[in-house]
């Protein structure tokens, strides 16, 4: 293999426009309805042959990306590697632009574009299953994040049926510090201790919203079961949610286990309008502007 060689994949933020959760199971975990959408926010990794397996990062909030193994881009490399007894030695760089520990599946997306890049540049032609059964080992999210697009994940997520979607505007607003995914469930299980917590289902009325392309009925029914425990953990995001809605956004909800809040607009021009009011408001860090559904993990041409 030429030392030259490189392969770059780009591969997609995603928001949960509905994230029903069930009740703890034996094995900590929680069965999920979670309706997810691929967003036009991308981290990019390149994969180059090295020695031995190497991490490096650049972008907003590259200094807080771990550089060892406990990256989802070296584990994806070390899985695939091990399943075709290969040693791991590739140079992943990631381009990160999905916010950090944000509730965007940032992570999960490097896992899944460094999948697909190591295979790509080590010729392998792994069957999409088995791509699949690799995400579904790295985690939850990251099976989405190699189809993209749009999907109900059942399960804890990893299982996917695609859905269809017309293109919807979003603006996230990104916040100061990230929260931990496992401390955001532990306190949902918290908050909904003692009580019947239903099983997750999706809504038939989100869905059809989904495939009729109309803002308005999906702001109608946007949902997210794990809102009120990153509320409890992170107050202060409720200030950021009623600065968008001020704004004119048709809804508004914490994005997956935040605490990136994500804002439907009606059109590229809401858009512009809610994220200058947001980042006005003083009440998160930046923002940024996506439409929805993008393509899942991509290799670029050269």
């Amino acid at each position: 293999m030429s030392p030259d060689r490189r392969v770059t994949v780009r591969v997609p933020a995603k928001v949960n426009v509905q994230l029903a959760v069930g009740a703890a199971r034996p094995d900590g975990f929680h069965d999920l309805a979670n309706v997810f959408l691929a967003v036009s926010l991308y981290d990019e990794v390149t994969a180059t042959p090295a020695d031995s397996l190497r991490i490096t990062c650049e972008g907003p909030d590259a200094g807080q990306v771990p550089l060892d193994r406990t990256n989802l881009a070296a584990r994806a490399a070390e899985l695939l590697a091990a399943r075709h007894g290969l040693e791991p030695a590739v140079h992943l760089h990631i381009a990160k632009n999905i916010p950090v520990a944000g509730g965007m599946a940032g992570g999960s997306a490097d896992g899944a574009g460094a999948l697909l890049a190591c295979d790509t540049l080590w010729g392998l032609d792994t069957p999409r299953a088995d791509l699949l059964d690799i995400c579904a080992e790295l985690g939850s999210d990251v099976p989405f994040s190699l189809v993209g697009a749009a999907a109900l994940g059942t399960g804890r997520g990893e299982h996917l049926t695609p859905l269809e979607a017309g293109t919807f505007h979003w603006v996230f607003a990104v916040a100061d510090g990230g929260l931990s995914t496992p401390a955001v469930f532990r306190e949902f299980d918290r908050l909904t201790a003692g009580t019947a917590v239903p099983e997750p289902a999706a809504s038939p009325a989100l869905l059809a919203a989904l495939r009729s392309g109309d803002p308005d009925a999906l702001a109608a029914n946007l949902a997210n079961d794990l809102q009120p425990a990153a509320l409890s953990l992170r107050p202060q995001l409720a200030a950021t949610l009623d600065a968008g809605l001020g704004a004119g956004a048709l809804a508004a909800l914490v994005s997956g286990s935040g605490p990136t809040t994500a804002f439907l607009v009606r059109d590229p021009e809401a858009a512009l309008k809610v994220a200058a009011a947001l980042e006005a408001s003083a009440t998160c860090r930046t923002t940024r502007t996506a439409t929805s559904p993008a393509p899942g993990a991509t290799v670029l041409l050269p």
